[in-house]
């Protein structure tokens, strides 16, 4: 016999989560189910880089929801699932174990798989990345009998990761491609601003460098050899080298997309009756010009998850959400606003050195995007700026004293 549910969600992450909560919110009486591949309820995936990995929060701290809200709210979770294959015409899709589940409309909010290293060496043990509470379980049992840990990417992830096993008494090496860190997301002011944080806690971070194989010792990690020859010693590799989009079974279905699904202004997809939100889904974002992105934040998986939500409870609504990050490291909070991609100017308000400054983004002589470190009012206000494409005087943008809801009033 095969279930049927009049809105299935495959993908039991922030934006499937969201998805199901707020169908429900909106008083949606049809049938639920949630659907992961992972053997645990709904859980918040940011702290596994942070205070999961820290040990400072346990695995409960950590839910969306209590695991009794989905049953009291009559939502099904159906954990330890993988869909191999979409038939959009029959409604239906089948898990990797023949188990076939029937649907009224598909809401795909699958994320994606951590992007893995290509040369040798890449699968003995000891080699993690941080995508899924099982693979920071592992890190953490291995932990004991590790001294040295490499890095493998300056991104966010492999930052974070970085500030926590140095607190954690680790020898910590991050090693980045690109000649600098975040260069796909933030200016070069943060970059070298994080650079020299890290450096100041003893991180060794090495920009420009290439990665010829993982070394392994008994099938463990031994060290990295890189592409100049040299060796670095270690007992655990950490790659956080972006993620691989998980929409294959809808790709092969018939769906538009191809680095992640394409969706509309109301996530939904080319298939009938399928929607795609979160990390997987391409779209044609209004602050980034309309260029088609994917959105890797729980922002946007939210935000998509409420559109989908009214668009099948009556209400349909274009997804035009700002958007918002941000990062923990050391004892230092970033948060971001907007899209910088493009900017052609970077204003620096504030002093670096007092580890309290934002960097305002200009495109046109139009404000885009903000990086705020340790300066909360500046993140808050600045969204204005954001939203209104405002142009500013750069002067009066780099000046600290003028707050800048008063120059978002001005404009």
């Amino acid at each position: 016999m095969t279930d049927r549910y009049d809105v299935l969600i495959v993908g039991a992450g922030h934006a499937g989560a969201q998805a199901a909560i707020a169908l429900r919110q909106r008083m949606f009486d049809g049938s639920i189910a949630l659907l992961g591949d992972e053997p645990y309820p709904p859980y918040e995936r940011p702290p596994l880089s942070k205070d999961y990995l820290a040990r400072d929060k346990k695995f409960e701290r950590i839910l969306i929801r209590p695991e009794a809200f989905w049953a009291e709210r009559d939502i099904a979770l159906l954990p330890g699932r993988h869909i191999v294959s979409v038939d959009p015409i029959a409604h239906r899709v089948m898990a990797g174990d023949g188990e076939v589940i029937s649907y009224g409309t598909l809401i795909w909010a699958t994320g994606g798989s951590p992007r893995r290293l290509a040369c040798d060496g890449h699968d003995v043990r000891g080699v993690h990345s941080v995508r899924h509470r099982d693979d920071v379980d592992r890190m953490i049992a291995e932990l004991d009998g590790v001294a040295s840990v490499v890095v493998i990417g300056g991104g966010y992830i492999g930052l974070e990761a970085a500030a926590v096993l140095t607190k954690l008494g680790k020898r910590v090496t991050v090693l980045e491609a690109q000649d600098r860190v975040l260069s796909r997301v933030a200016g070069e002011p943060l970059s070298r601003f994080f650079e020299d944080e890290h450096r100041r806690h003893g991180v060794t971070v090495r920009l420009g460098v290439a990665v010829d194989r993982i070394e392994a010792s008994n099938s463990a990690v031994a060290g990295v050899r890189l592409g100049d020859g040299e060796t670095l010693a270690c007992e655990m590799v950490i790659v956080g080298i972006g993620i691989v989009p998980a929409v294959e079974p809808l790709l092969q279905a018939g769906a538009a997309g191809g680095n992640g699904v394409l969706v509309d202004a109301q996530c939904r997809t080319t298939l009938p009756d399928t929607f795609a939100i979160g990390d997987c889904a391409a779209h044609a974002n209004a602050f980034a010009d309309d260029v088609v992105i994917r959105l890797e934040s729980v922002q946007n998986a939210n935000d998509q998850a409420m559109v989908v939500a009214k668009a099948l409870t009556g209400l349909a609504e274009d997804y035009a959400a700002v958007p918002w990050f941000w990062s923990n490291q050391y004892d230092l909070k970033l948060q971001t606003v907007g899209l910088s991609m493009g900017h052609d100017r970077i204003v620096v308000r504030g002093d670096p050195a007092d580890r309290s400054f934002s960097l305002v983004y200009l495109r046109a002589g139009r404000v885009v995007a903000l990086d705020c470190v340790n300066a909360v009012k500046d993140y808050v206000q600045g969204r204005a700026l954001v939203v209104a494409r405002a142009a500013i005087d750069p002067a009066r943008l780099a000046d600290p004293a003028v707050p800048l809801k008063e120059l978002a009033v001005a404009a």
